[in-house]
């Protein structure tokens, strides 16, 4: 029996390799004969590098460049094969990364993720995949465009600065001074958000709250955010403020289709690069998991996508999940069956802390069951 582990990171608890290599445990604690496939999953977010990083032969890149606060840290990406560079938004200017105290869109900055470009671009990458989920930024990937050669200026003609406050002085652009060689290199962006850049369902009035933005630093980012788009627009020649997914990331995914950057489905992306699809056809059963589950899994999140692989070579998926809730019903098109790993009622604090120990168990129970229902 062959047995795929495709779970996507409990956050808070468990990433997406140490859930696998739970299950894992679990299944060979109770049968020597089943062999398990451990694709560890991801939706182009936090845990993306740590993935790939288990599910390939990719190697793990240290470089320096300038955190979302502007200070110097050392970050990192993943090299896959011999040109492909995959860096995580989430590693470089991540809101994990940012104390909350410190959390305010003014004072945050994407001008890391254009180093990071850079750096993969001197090693010689000839693809890049960049994971957007869990920035801490709104600049409209302002500091990333800088940082790659583009020159934005005010109504003086002073170079503005890289952070989100500065995006309010910007004035005129030249994307004549960008790097070259993203004319040369292709470009794939992981997003899992379909918003555009500006209005109710933009970046900032979506997701700046989350950011720490007030409602006044919302409205005023989302009017900054429409001229920024009209100067990069113009500058192009071409409408996107209004594509799927410009939103993205306080606006990083419509600086990104600027340069020549396509969005793509951030599971459908670490999927391909792990080769989960030719895994799941050869399996016999499969399981994944995550945090919480409700619908919305099945909307772009990475469990879903690994559910409906499973369907299309009707293959049995469980759903293991740290909480679920919402009309379960309607999972179980794309389910076998969705079950909580927690055995009672417990303490936040308690499942996080517990988490994998919770997941073995409800693992070994699955898959005991499972293989007695395949005896008989």
């Amino acid at each position: 029996m062959k047995i795929v582990l495709a779970p996507d990171s409990f956050k808070g608890s468990m990433t997406a390799s140490q859930a696998a290599e739970a299950m894992a445990k679990a299944i060979h604690s109770i049968s020597y004969d089943v062999e398990t496939i451990l694709k560890p999953m991801a939706d182009g977010g936090e845990g993306t590098l740590d993935a790939l990083l288990k599910a390939t032969n990719g190697e793990r890149v240290s470089f320096l460049c300038h955190g979302p606060l502007g200070e110097l840290f050392e970050s990192h990406y993943v090299e896959v094969g011999e040109k492909t560079a995959v860096i995580e938004c989430a590693a470089i200017s991540g809101l994990p990364i940012v104390p909350r105290e410190k959390r305010n869109p003014d004072f945050t900055t994407t001008y890391g993720l254009g180093e990071a470009i850079l750096y993969a671009l001197d090693r010689g990458a000839q693809e890049l995949i960049i994971g957007l989920g869990g920035s801490s930024t709104n600049d409209g990937g302002l500091g990333m465009l800088q940082a790659l050669g583009m020159k934005a200026s005010n109504a003086n003609g002073e170079r503005t600065g890289i952070f989100g406050k500065d995006l309010f002085e910007v004035d005129s652009i030249n994307l004549s001074s960008l790097d070259s060689r993203l004319q040369e290199v292709s470009i794939k962006v992981a997003c899992d958000v379909d918003n555009p850049l500006t209005g109710n369902r933009g970046a900032t009035y979506v997701y700046g709250p989350q950011k720490g933005a007030n409602p006044e630093q919302v409205e005023a980012y989302d009017h900054a955010l429409e001229k920024w788009g009209q100067l990069i627009e113009r500058g192009k020649g071409r409408s996107f403020v209004n594509q799927a997914g410009a939103g993205a990331a306080g606006g990083l995914g419509f600086a990104l289709l600027a340069i020549g950057a396509e969005l793509h489905s951030g599971a459908k992306l670490v999927s391909e690069a792990i080769g989960l699809e030719k895994s799941i056809a050869q399996s016999d059963l499969v399981i994944t998991g995550e945090g919480q589950s409700d619908v919305q899994t099945l909307y772009g999140k990475a469990p879903g996508y690994v559910g409906k692989l499973a369907d299309k070579y009707s293959k049995t998926a469980i759903l293991l999940s740290g909480s679920l809730d919402g009309e379960l019903d309607k999972m179980n098109g794309t389910f076998s069956g969705c079950f909580s790993i927690v055995p009672g009622p417990r303490s936040l604090d308690e499942c996080m802390e517990e988490g994998e120990t919770y997941l073995y168990e409800a693992c070994r129970q699955l898959v005991s069951f499972y293989k007695r229902l395949m005896e008989e």
